[in-house]
């Protein structure tokens, strides 16, 4: 499985997003300059210039028209995605760190960490996708949320609630239309880095610090499957055609020199869904591991490390026929 080495990012790697047809992989990065390449040769296509901070997480419309970044300068900014203009921006007080575009892409949930005694929040905006002048900074709704940063959001299932990770460990449900909590889940002892939403919308992934990958059901936050790690796990996905997942992570260079050289190891971890057991590894990153994602045929992953560099995973015919 040689994979293709992608070289266009002079800081670490933070965010990777595949359109729905997985023929376009957008890359986030610290860099300031969100990169949009060709999903399956590895192309560069060109870049989006105007953020002016590191550059968090990412979506695409449905139609890979729009994208939606967040980022370290306090703005979350839409462009069109084919000529790369940023056509409108949402200016924010904190800096912001999560965005997700709601299914159907009329809504977004942005979210932004504490800054000076103010508290980490959820905005709801809508997105006017057909008719971009038309565009406004309205928040629909400003949900208040826990202590500490909200590292991930997601939609659940027909844009009824919002799920998100937080810096405390702790996944929660929030109702979209009132904002009040609806579930909270207590399964992870620390920091979520990473969640990633199954294509059906039944079921997501965790990826923690405390060195677990979990998988949990969208309505009611049941923890359904837990995956140990020998390091933290920065993000981890679902494959969109087999029973298995990947992981990746590792600790970072300071750390390493501090504890055992098992635990400075950068591969991808290959574990079988419904058992929970380990069946392979994929190495080529040279620092931790910190952004995954499948290609929506379910026949490559890309990852992007700490080494500034994203790495597509062609999955060979010797994958498809493990059990």
């Amino acid at each position: 499985m040689r994979p293709i080495l992608l070289k266009g990012h002079e800081r670490p790697l933070t965010f990777i997003r595949y359109n729905r047809e997985g023929d376009l992989l957008f890359t986030c990065a610290k860099d300031h300059h969100p990169t949009l390449w060709y999903g399956d040769t590895g192309e560069r296509v060109g870049t989006y210039v105007g953020h002016n901070g590191a550059v968090w997480t990412c979506d695409v419309s449905d139609d890979s028209s729009t994208l939606l970044t967040g980022s370290a300068d306090t703005t979350a900014k839409l462009w069109d995605a084919k000529t790369g203009e940023c056509y409108f921006t949402f200016t924010f007080d904190q800096p912001v760190r999560a965005v997700a575009l709601a299914h159907g892409g009329k809504r977004a949930a942005i979210t932004t960490d504490p800054f000076m005694g103010v508290p980490s929040a959820i905005h709801i905006v809508e997105i006017d996708l057909e008719d971009r002048s038309r565009q406004t900074a309205r928040v629909i709704r400003r949900i208040d949320g826990p202590q500490g940063r909200v590292t991930r959001v997601l939609w659940g299932p027909l844009n009824r609630t919002v799920i998100t990770g937080g810096e405390d460990g702790i996944i929660r449900s929030w109702d979209a239309e009132n904002g009040e909590v609806l579930k909270i889940s207590q399964e992870h002892s620390k920091q979520i880095q990473h969640l990633s939403m199954s294509e059906d919308g039944s079921h997501f992934i965790s990826a923690s610090l405390d060195k677990t990958a979990k998988v949990f059901d969208s309505e009611t936050l049941e923890c359904m499957k837990t995956y140990s790690a020998d390091r933290p796990v920065n993000a981890a996905i679902l494959s969109p055609i087999r029973d298995h997942i990947v992981l990746g992570g590792g600790q970072d260079a300071m750390s390493v020199t501090t504890t055992s050289s098992k635990a400075g190891k950068f591969d991808s971890k290959i574990y079988h869904k419904i058992f929970e057991e380990e069946i392979g590894g994929i190495r080529g990153h040279f620092g931790p591991i910190n952004a995954l994602a499948f290609n929506p045929d379910g026949r490559s992953f890309t990852s992007g490390g700490e080494d500034g560099y994203v790495r597509i995973h062609p999955l060979d015919n010797s994958y498809f026929e493990i059990p």
